[in-house]
């Protein structure tokens, strides 16, 4: 089972994450990606649903018109782990 990141890791973590920030209320990390319209943010998460689903990590998220909303938090570790920063990369990658 994946870690939790300590203070020091998590602040390092946000350093080289573009966008993403600390979730309020719980140990996770959020960021709101924008595409052009649905069809591209749709994409985008099956993009990411694919690659999710390889690593057997999954995001929350949400999805309204151009709009995803992604929390990312591994829950059998009760917070954020390297996976989480391994997933906001690759989301990024994919990106907006």
């Amino acid at each position: 089972m994946p870690k939790r990141l300590g203070p020091e890791a998590r602040n390092e973590a946000l350093t080289i994450l573009t966008g993403w920030k600390l979730a309020e209320g719980r140990e996770a990390i959020v960021k709101r990606f924008v595409f052009r319209d649905f069809n591209e943010a749709f994409g985008w998460m099956t993009r990411v649903a694919l690659l999710a689903e390889a690593m057997g990590h999954h995001p929350e998220w949400s999805n309204i018109y151009r709009t995803v909303d992604v929390t990312l938090a591994t829950h059998d570790a009760g917070g954020l782990t390297e996976l989480d920063v391994k997933l906001a990369r690759a989301m990024d990658a994919l990106g907006s």
